[in-house]
């Protein structure tokens, strides 16, 4: 019934607009006098219609026709036209002016039904979804001053032969959709009265234009994000922004000498331009943001290349530069505006000027993957401003300098892979804003102060590959956001702290390579949800390591130009590694219950007992390694249904029984080496006891290993004597086990 009442209401409307659009697009043409004598009914107080106003309603109501779901209500015949949405009427004429339908979800092609709009002044349809190709009418409207089809999937441009009337054009905006092939020459014709054209995020190739050269009019240009070739060429406007970011482009930097007093910002980063810079580019006296990172840009930085005080941002990062840091890089460093000194990734070496901590508004200051050396400025706290240091994998040496505490606004401190040295100090406490803290692969030595409990931000924490040493103390627990934390190959020791598993945000937990001894602590396996569920959107894809781990720190210059917006997305396996330490004891049963876990390594322990027999519920499982521990009872068969599982090593433990092929065992060689009363099922029910000695490796390639056997010989008396005293502890059957384990080794 509901159907039957509804559809005569839906096919009036309908048969109501269309005879609307009817009358008004053919009326015109029907009424001789029409030209001459524009008749004028407007239902305004005088109760006279504007027949033009009419028409350019009629029009759009046929492009909203084209729509199955209509998202303009307020597009109805009932309505007046300056309530439409989206539309702007001049009150002069009548006539509509202006039309902007963004972010309304509209699809399929632009309709030529627009090009009757003629006196349309500015057209955006820009983060939509329309196809296809752009109506060659559009590019009449003599009328147009701004045309934003931005953020579609346009996939053709117009054909070349076109010859433009669009002389008002200002703005044009075809950026974020599909265009390929090669830029017209004809758009630098375009519009003598052009001042800003963005072409950015599309797939043209070829040369950049020679008429967008010479385009006078021309003031802001965006080409990037394109497969364009060739040089970047000298444009001979007075241009304010230039952007040819991640293009093919080649050859050296251009001077740009006719914009040296108006260009503010210059990015042409993502491309294959080669020398060095040129003293000329200090000549652009309006810079504000220079961006040439990503390029291959080599020889060192003269020292006459001294830039205005004006310049905010400067990116010179993954380049081949070379030579010393230069000591002056703006003219008046007391009075700079420098938020951003990015000089990462090359070949810069020497010291780091101490003239870089007279720039009193730095914000970023990164200089990792260089071959820097000396100590790290004490005058570095005078950067009160500072959020982000990154003066990673270098050769730095010296300890951190209290002065350090200075930068009260710092939110990461990166100084991992250098040759620091001395212990952290208990006042980076006043850094109680910091969010990442790595000083990993360093020689840093001592306790972790107990003041650190002030740094309450702190997200992401590597001490890893240094001499710390000592017991955990509860200063960590008040890292309550806490998603990463690598305390591996130190010499930490004393038991696990109970709280170990309680961090509510925590993807990865690495304890490996330490003296950790007692039991891994059982209970409080139910608060971190990343633990619980992953997310796959932030983890390494393939084969997980518990050490690979990616930030990446985003640094945005702010609209105003006055400070800079910091993020990072953290990529991490979602694991435990608790490797190499002293532990003992029975796996806990909660452990396993932590059904997002991609990687758990416990190897090179004194666990024993069965493995618990909720193994099967870790379906997001990448990596097992239980390996080089006492471990006994059957091979769980519930191995066999974690189906994203591509590493497992079982090997050297007190595993017994049958393992059968038809289970899916033989996609792990080698994981269940060493492992004396365990044997592989063959044809006939025969029980094979020949195992590989290590997963993945022969017998007879590990007898082949030549120069390393007197290493190997030392380790093992060691290690036997070490197991020796162990034996003496333990149980008598599990004093067996670990004699045969480690006569098969030998």
């Amino acid at each position: 019934m509901a159907e039957s009442v509804l559809e005569p209401c839906t096919t009036s409307y309908s048969f109501k607009v269309s005879i609307f659009i009817l009358f008004f697009l053919i009326f015109p043409f029907l009424n001789p006098f029409s030209s001459a004598f524009p008749l004028s009914f407007d239902t305004n107080a005088t109760g006279v219609v504007n027949l033009a106003t009419e028409e350019d309603m009629g029009l759009l109501l046929f492009f909203k026709l084209q729509f199955q779901e209509t998202p303009l209500p307020s597009w109805d015949v009932n309505v007046p036209l300056s309530n439409w949405t989206g539309v702007t009427r001049s009150n002069q004429t009548g006539r509509v002016t202006g039309l902007n339908l963004t972010r309304f979800n509209l699809s399929g092609q632009v309709h030529p039904c627009l090009c009757n709009l003629t006196f349309l002044e500015t057209l955006v349809l820009s983060h939509n979804s329309f196809n296809n190709s752009i109506p060659s009418c559009l590019w009449k409207l003599w009328s147009l001053k701004t045309l934003d089809l931005s953020y579609n999937m346009l996939t053709v441009l117009i054909p070349s032969t076109f010859a433009t009337t669009m002389s008002k054009l200002i703005e044009l905006d075809l950026s974020h959709n599909m265009l390929s092939g090669e830029i017209p020459m004809w758009i630098g014709n375009v519009s003598m009265s052009l001042e800003k054209l963005n072409l950015g995020f599309n797939s043209f190739h070829g040369d950049i234009p020679k008429s967008l050269l010479n385009l006078m009019s021309l003031k802001y240009l965006d080409l990037s994000h394109n497969s364009l070739m060739g040089n970047v060429g000298d444009f001979n406007q007075e241009l304010v922004t230039l952007n040819l970011e991640s293009n093919l482009l080649s050859g050296t930097l251009p001077c740009l000498y006719s914009s040296r007093e108006s260009l503010t910002l210059l990015n042409l980063a993502n491309n294959s331009i080669l020398g060095g810079i040129p003293t000329c580019i200090s000549s652009l006296g309006g810079l504000t943001q220079l961006n040439l990172s990503h390029n291959e840009l080599r020889y060192g930085i003269s020292p006459r290349l001294v830039f205005s005080e004006r310049l905010c941002l400067l990116d010179l990062s993954y380049n081949e530069l070379s030579g010393k840091i230069p000591s002056r890089i703006v003219e008046a460093s007391d009075k700079s505006g420098l938020l951003l000194l990015d000089l990462s990734h090359n070949q810069f070496s020497g010291n780091i000027p101490v003239t870089i901590t007279e720039l009193k508004s730095l914000q970023a200051l990164l200089v990792s993957y260089n071959l820097l050396v000396g100590e790290i400025p004490e005058r570095i706290g005078n950067l009160t401003y500072l959020q982000v240091i990154d003066l990673s994998h270098n050769f730095l040496t010296g300890s951190i300098p209290l002065n350090i505490v200075g930068c009260f606004q710092l939110l990461a401190l990166i100084l991992n892979s250098n040759n620091l040295s001395g212990e952290i100090q208990p006042v980076l406490d006043a850094l109680d804003s910091l969010k990442i803290f790595d000083i990993g692969n360093n020689k840093i030595s001592g306790e972790i102060p107990l003041t650190l409990a002030g740094c309450k931000s702190l997200e992401v924490v590597d001490l890893s590959s240094n001499n710390l040493s000592g017991s955990l103390n509860d200063a960590i627990t008040k890292w309550s956001n806490l998603k990463f934390l690598s305390l591996a190959r130190n010499k930490f020791s004393g038991s696990l702290p109970s709280w170990l598993f309680t961090f509510q945000a925590i993807h990865t937990l690495d304890f490996s390579g330490n003296k950790f001894s007692g039991y891994i602590p059982d209970g409080n396996f139910n608060t971190s949800p990343n633990f619980y569920n992953g997310d796959i959107r932030k983890t390494i894809p393939a084969v997980p390591s518990i050490s690979a781990r990616s930030l990446d720190i985003k640094l945005l210059l702010v609209a105003d130009e006055t400070s800079l917006s910091f993020n990072y997305n953290l990529t991490t396996t979602i694991g435990i590694d608790l490797s190499d330490n002293l532990l003992h004891g029975e796996i806990p049963e909660g452990l396993f219950g932590l059904h997002g876990l991609e990687y758990l390594n416990l190897s090179y322990n004194f666990l024993n007992g069965p493995v618990p027999g909720s193994l099967g519920k870790l379906q997001k499982l990448k990596a097992l390694d239980l390996s080089h521990n006492s471990l006994s009872g059957h091979i769980p068969e519930n191995i066999t249904v974690l189906r994203n599982l591509t590493v497992l090593n079982l090997s050297y433990n007190c595993f017994s029984g049958v393992i059968p092929t038809k289970r899916g065992y033989w996609k792990f060689p080698g994981a269940f080496a060493g492992n004396p009363d365990l044997c592989m099922e063959s044809s006939g029910n025969v029980c094979q006891r020949t195992l590989p000695v290590e997963p993945g490796k022969k017998f007879e390639e590990e007898m082949e290993e030549g120069p390393l056997s007197v290493w190997i010989f030392c380790i093992s008396a060691l290690v036997s004597f070490y197991v020796g005293v162990v034996v003496l502890f333990c149980s008598s059957r599990t004093r067996s086990c670990i004699l045969q384990t480690k006569s098969l080794a030998g």
